[in-house]
């Protein structure tokens, strides 16, 4: 599968992966394969079922950030997303990654 690459382009605050550079607004382009794709998609629907648990945690003030589960649970998630799309992604897509020092050399590899 790895030959039938196409790119895509990902939205990261609406999880949002298309084939349209111009339906709307996004952050990176990827090329990337239906499994690939598949798996990225996974990565999206787990932080947003993270973010509702979230919101309803939010409601309970004595948890602070750094000692809630849901918190850790969304944050691994996004390096794995932002890894995918580093892996995936052209020079424009990594360079930024790069900057931002979110990942590890382990996590874009």
């Amino acid at each position: 599968m790895e030959g039938n690459k196409k790119p895509y382009y990902i939205t990261l605050a609406s999880g949002e992966i298309s084939q349209s550079a111009t339906d709307s607004t996004w952050n990176y382009k990827i090329e990337a394969n239906d499994d690939e794709i598949i798996a990225l998609r996974e990565y999206f629907d787990q932080n947003y079922s993270t973010e509702w648990q979230n919101f309803f945690r939010a409601h309970v003030p004595y948890v602070q950030y750094h000692y809630d589960r849901e918190n850790d649970a969304y944050d691994e998630t996004m390096k794995k997303i932002y890894g995918m799309i580093y892996n995936l992604g052209d020079d424009e897509a990594r360079k930024h990654i790069e900057s931002m020092g979110i990942l590890t050399e382990d996590e874009h590899k």
